[in-house]
C-alpha cells in the first residue's frame, strides 16, 4: 500500500530527501525536469545517504566518492559502485507524493 510522503511543491527542482518508510531509508528526489522518483537512500559503495548527493538529469550521485546512480532503474552509472539500488513506485495524487514501499527493482 502506497504511503503518502509530502506535498509534490514541498520538494525542490533538482533536490532529494530521505525519507525512512518501515525501517527502510529511500531518496525521493526530484529531477531537472520536474519527474519525483524514488531509489534506496544508501550508496552500495558505503554506508552513505544518496539524498546528500547531487542531482543531475536523471541521476543522483553520492557526494562521498562520485557515483551516479539512474533515477529510473537504480543501476549505478560510474564507478566505484557496481550494485544497484531498489527503485520504488511513486505516484501524484491531488498534489501528494506516494510512495509504495515494495520495491519495484530491487538491488
Amino acid at each position: 500500500m502506497a504511503v503518502r510522503i509530502c506535498a509534490e511543491d514541498e520538494i525542490e527542482l533538482g533536490s532529494a530527501v530521505r525519507v525512512v518508510i518501515d525501517g527502510m531509508p529511500i531518496a525521493l528526489v526530484r529531477d531537472s525536469a520536474g519527474a519525483v522518483h524514488a531509489i534506496g537512500d544508501t550508496c552500495t559503495h558505503g554506508d552513505i545517504s544518496l539524498a546528500e548527493g547531487f542531482v543531475e538529469d536523471d541521476t543522483l550521485e553520492c557526494w562521498a566518492h562520485g557515483s551516479k546512480f539512474s533515477l529510473i532503474t537504480g543501476k549505478p552509472i560510474t564507478l566505484p559502485a557496481y550494485e544497484p539500488v531498489p527503485v520504488f513506485a511513486v505516484s501524484i495524487v491531488d498534489g501528494d507524493v506516494f510512495i509504495d514501499p515494495t520495491p519495484v527493482l530491487s538491488a
